[in-house]
């Protein structure tokens, strides 16, 4: 029985002769493909005065090529009952498709029209601005986003991370169909290109379809452009930004490495300690046992560049100046009381726990090695990441600490006046 579960699907990698990489997964488990379209594009690629951009070209993807209107792709999609979008991130661009097993080829032909010759018709981009202006609004009415754009503003003064990936209404409203096609030109091309495919699809049917598809779009004769390489010098501040809102929002933060470094899976699981689930440290320490949050959590993203590592909670404003405390405690604690043997334990199975359950569907197989691969961590990253989270000691989480937390966070508040004002940390 064990046999047939998915982690011992084989997983094959080819390169195409047009540098397009491709990865397949056979999995029969249910007469479905799902394929992920992974580009090295996305916000990290854009300049500080055209953010939003990649976000607003995922939005207008499915919206028009040179043959076919928004409503007749839509049409294509829908009358199979298959699903197709696109999406942009931090470190990548992103368009997925799923089908059923006898529709995925017209699907996957369909996607690669969308891929290569998007027709950006001014009305669509119209729209599009329109709403992704909506979202920038809506998200400024929402204390944890207000406070979460001054930390990452502050933390990433000159970096693309600094900024949503929606863009600034400023921004967004100076973007032009020139911009997108000189984006798409850019950054869509066959050597900047992952698919990944999870399914009941043969590899060999799968690589034969993809060059079928895209095996004729030709590398542009420009190589890609190389980013500038954007260290950013600590200068933790503090964002103090009064709003008279029901609650206190309190955000510290801390530059922290990629993930091409040794402390990435140490500083995962220290955000699991910390901040995953209502077993979590800050949740059992500041909420249940002295009732000060409302919320309380911790995230790490996973980045290509330098990533930030924040803890925050929403608390009555009254109890503003205490519950910063609590959380600064708590995050410093960290690097002189190691954690117990069975703590280490506990959260080492809540990861690998999580990690099992988020790549169980075809669609999540697809996304994990597609995008280990795109991030230049590879394939093997999957086995990699759950050996060495296994391994890991309490001295290890212990250093990584030391390394990250010893020095004095960013902070962000977002609250009323008088309760935010009062609250502050020893820089």
């Amino acid at each position: 029985m064990h046999n047939s579960s998915h982690h011992h699907l084989p997983i094959h990698r080819t390169v195409l002769d047009n540098g397009i990489t491709v990865i397949c997964v056979e999995n029969r488990a249910a007469d479905i493909i799902a394929a992920r379209l992974f580009l090295r594009a996305g916000t990290r690629w854009e300049t500080r005065e055209k953010a939003g951009l990649a976000s607003l070209l995922s939005n207008l993807m499915t919206k028009g090529t040179e043959r076919w209107s928004a409503v007749e792709i839509a049409e294509k999609v829908e009358s199979v009952g298959a699903s197709l979008g696109a999406d942009a991130t931090t470190d990548y661009f992103l368009m997925s498709l799923k089908t059923v097993s006898s529709d995925f080829a017209a699907i996957l032909t369909l996607a690669g029209e969308l891929l290569r010759s998007p027709s950006f018709p001014e009305a669509e981009i119209d729209l599009e601005r329109f709403l992704v202006l909506q979202s920038i609004r809506s998200q400024q009415e929402q204390p944890f986003n207000v406070a979460y754009q001054h930390l990452r503003k502050a933390m990433y003064p000159n970096h693309p991370y600094g900024v949503s990936s929606l863009g600034t209404e400023e921004t967004v409203t100076q973007i032009t169909r020139e911009d997108l096609q000189e984006y798409h030109q850019t950054y869509f091309r066959p050597d900047n290109l992952v698919v990944s495919l999870s399914g009941c699809i043969d590899p060999e049917v799968a690589v034969r379809l993809v060059t079928e598809v895209l095996g004729d779009w030709e590398i542009p004769a420009t190589p890609l452009p190389q980013l500038r390489d954007r260290a950013i010098a600590p200068n933790p501040s503090q964002q103090i930004n009064p709003q008279p809102t029901q609650q206190s929002i309190v955000m510290l933060g801390y530059l922290t490495p990629s993930v091409q470094n040794e402390d990435y899976i140490p500083l995962k699981l220290l955000n699991t300690y910390l901040g995953n689930g209502l077993s979590s440290r800050l949740f059992v320490e500041l909420r249940e046992k002295r009732g000060l949050a409302y919320d309380v959590s911790a995230f790490y993203p996973t980045r290509l560049e330098q990533s930030l590592f924040v803890a925050y909670m929403g608390t009555a404003p009254e109890n503003t100046a205490i519950a910063l405390e609590g959380l600064h405690t708590e995050v410093t604690r960290l690097c002189h009381t190691p954690l117990t043997p069975e703590e280490l334990q506990a959260i080492k199975n809540k990861l690998l726990g999580q990690y099992a359950l988020g790549k169980q569907t075809n669609a999540e197989i697809a996304q994990t090695y597609g995008w280990y691969e795109t991030l230049g961590l590879g394939i093997d990253f999957d086995t990699h990441f759950q050996e060495a989270v296994r391994t890991i000691t309490a001295p290890t989480l212990q250093q990584a600490a030391q390394r990250h937390f010893n020095n004095s966070p960013y902070l962000s508040l977002v609250g009323p006046e008088e309760a935010i004002t009062q609250a502050s940390l020893p820089l």
